[in-house]
């Protein structure tokens, strides 16, 4: 059965940010190349449960072929460790873009502040498509194409349907509070980062302190790229994954 190569997009995306990064990788790396809508985002359906880790990452868990490689940017990160975790059959491998195991800052770990996360929140209750406008242009802070950069997320974003205002809320509650350092630890898949030097959600701090959680860890980090490398700096994301997928 041919290996798949699955990626996950990040808080407010959906999976039309992958468009060009998907037919990019197919053909040159071993394996098909998908990309799927976190729960609640585009086109996927909100879980039935309560909407938490568990249950989002539940549903990407049963669209998955065992010994899938998973490719997660931010949120989407989380979601790969969740499965990694929890359904190792279905993950081989797993690729981190901009995603951590923790994303909130605290007194032994670099991440977002506390109350960004928490302004973001209230924000969200009152003008969601402010909200997450504001997001796209922190995630493009600090890259040399910013502009670019926001005006391509943006359209992207609206090649599909809205998000689903719960799926929004939830997942800044995810960011906020669900920390998986300890199951990054314990996890035995080969782990491959890539990251901006310029990111203000994902500081390079952080990435040494992945690195003592867990050895099998290896991560490379784009000097000029913000939160989004594989669209500020395709080329050099697309080498990256190529070496690793």
């Amino acid at each position: 059965m041919q290996k798949e190569i699955v990626l996950l997009h990040g808080w407010g995306m959906n999976r039309q940010v992958w468009q060009l990064l998907e037919q990019e990788l197919q053909g040159v790396v071993e394996g098909q190349v998908k990309s799927l809508d976190l729960p609640g985002f585009g086109h996927a359906q909100m879980p039935e449960q309560p909407y938490s880790l568990a249950s989002a990452a539940a549903l990407i868990a049963e669209q998955l072929a065992d010994n899938s490689t998973l490719v997660g940017w931010s949120l989407g990160g989380l979601i790969a460790l969740h499965i990694a975790k929890y359904y190792p059959q279905k993950v081989n491998k797993l690729v981190l873009i901009a995603s951590t195991p923790f994303f909130a800052e605290s007194d032994n770990w670099s991440g977002i502040k506390v109350e960004v996360l928490e302004n973001f929140k209230a924000q969200l209750l009152e003008n969601s498509a402010k909200t997450i406008e504001r997001f796209l242009a922190i995630q493009a802070m600090g890259s040399e194409h910013a502009k670019q950069d926001v005006k391509q997320l943006r359209a992207w974003l609206l090649e599909a349907p809205e998000a689903n205002s719960e799926a929004l809320s939830a997942g800044l509650d995810i960011l906020l509070n669900d920390d998986y350092r300890d199951v990054f630890s314990t996890l035995e898949q080969p782990i491959y980062g890539l990251f901006g030097k310029l990111d203000s959600l994902v500081p390079r701090r952080s990435i040494a302190k992945m690195k003592a959680l867990n050895g099998n860890f290896q991560a490379e980090v784009l000097p000029k790229a913000s939160h989004a490398p594989f669209i500020s700096h395709r080329a050099e994301s697309l080498n990256f994954l190529k070496s690793v997928l």
